[in-house]
């Protein structure tokens, strides 16, 4: 499967540090569960934490359609957690309007 647009540039943003771009993958009212704690979109002055104080290299394992979402299993290298995790994406045109990562 290609990978959605949106979803390409949210891990091209979150690989280069580049929160500008990162925040700009989301739609304006977009919301984040990253392991049951839901946080809405942040401020333009504020990246969420993928971009902001730990440094990631993002690698799509596989990607699959389910439901109108996308399911992306991850490898994650860098400052902080490294492994493997699933990301559920939802999104709107061409942003994300939804990412909850489990």
């Amino acid at each position: 499967m290609t990978t959605p647009e949106p979803i390409r540039r949210f891990i091209e943003a979150t690989n280069a540090g580049d929160s500008e771009a990162f925040l700009d993958t989301f739609t304006a009212d977009a919301s984040l569960d990253r392991l049951g704690a839901v946080l809405p979109r942040p401020p333009a002055d504020r990246a969420l934490e993928p971009v902001g104080q730990y440094r990631r290299d993002l690698r799509i394992v596989r990607i699959a359609e389910v439901e109108g979402s996308y399911r992306v299993h991850i490898a994650v290298k860098g400052n902080g957690f490294n492994g493997e995790g699933d990301m559920t994406f939802v999104l709107d045109g061409h942003r994300i309007a939804s990412l909850v990562i489990s």
